[in-house]
């Protein structure tokens, strides 16, 4: 074996004991949650549910409108551009929600939705399923 191909393997054995060093030492679901966002599912992270959406930016915030309505929340307000939608509410159990819509492309949305401080996630879920049932 050559030189350069000998230092070659060295090199890519050197940066994989590197990355897997690098992976022992990252929180499990710091992992879970970025192979999610890449695979385009759904991902609940730090309180806050993110998914895209296979719908247009106007449609998607329609959706959000619906749900809000059909779940009986209270609206408090709404601020929106041509490329981010932010809706603001409250449940019956006076519980803050946020969800954003951020225009991703001509029939792409992401959506992100956050209860109170620390996050709800079987709300969050129950917000998601309503948009996509309105879509």
């Amino acid at each position: 074996m050559n030189k350069a191909r000998l230092s070659d393997i060295i090199v890519r054995a050197l940066a994989g004991a590197a990355l897997a060093a690098a992976l022992a030492f990252t929180p499990g679901c710091f992992l879970l949650a970025a192979g999610a966002a890449g695979a385009g599912t759904v991902a609940y992270v730090r309180g806050e549910l993110d998914s895209p959406i296979d719908a247009g930016y106007e449609s998607t915030t329609r959706a959000v409108d619906r749900a809000f309505d059909q779940l009986q929340f209270a609206k408090l307000g709404e601020t929106k551009d041509g490329i981010t939608d932010t809706v603001t509410g409250r449940t019956a159990q006076d519980k803050k929600v946020v969800v954003i819509v951020t225009r991703m492309g001509d029939s792409l949305s992401k959506v992100q939705i956050r209860i109170g401080f620390f996050g709800d996630e079987f709300i969050s879920r129950s917000i998601l399923d309503k948009i996509k049932a309105n879509l």
